[in-house]
């Protein structure tokens, strides 16, 4: 039962950050488009989010508490692991209640119009906060294979 759920540790992290490369690369490549077209890009954007990144830490911590729990909790775990679960839990915290309902708000904006500065406002903020939570679960990573 322990390899289903590394199995699905595994997977829901690789959404979680495949679906954060691609929206960042996105946001890169908007750099180009005009007020008009940064609208359909942040609808994209927010489907990735919705349907891709915000399952995949859902599942990463969800597996993640299960592998913990089936190995008898915190008990004689490593500094590598406990900083693993601390950087990937609050990576994932931050993009289930922040990032990814501020990308479903943006989605609903008008960028071109009288709620131009909001979007402008919110864009920025899904830029830090999807760099904070990109930094947390790289290090989620990082710390996770130097547990191993």
């Amino acid at each position: 039962m322990s390899r289903l759920w590394l199995f699905l540790h595994l997977l829901g992290f690789v959404m979680w950050m495949g679906g954060g490369i691609a929206t960042m690369f996105a946001g890169i490549a908007a750099k180009s488009e005009d007020r008009a077209g940064l609208g359909a890009v942040a609808r994209a954007q927010a489907a990735v989010q919705r349907i891709v990144i915000g399952p995949g830490a859902l599942l990463t911590v969800l597996s993640g508490l299960m592998l913990t729990f089936a190995r008898g909790g915190m008990a004689g775990g490593s500094v590598w692991l406990m900083v693993m679960q601390g950087a990937g839990l609050v990576g994932a915290l931050l993009t289930l209640f922040v990032a990814v309902p501020t990308a479903s708000r943006l989605a609903r904006l008008d960028p071109t119009g009288s709620e131009a500065a909001y979007f402008d406002e919110l864009r920025n903020r899904q830029k830090v906060v999807g760099m904070v939570w990109g930094v947390l679960a790289l290090l989620a990573l990082v710390a996770g294979v130097m547990a191993r």
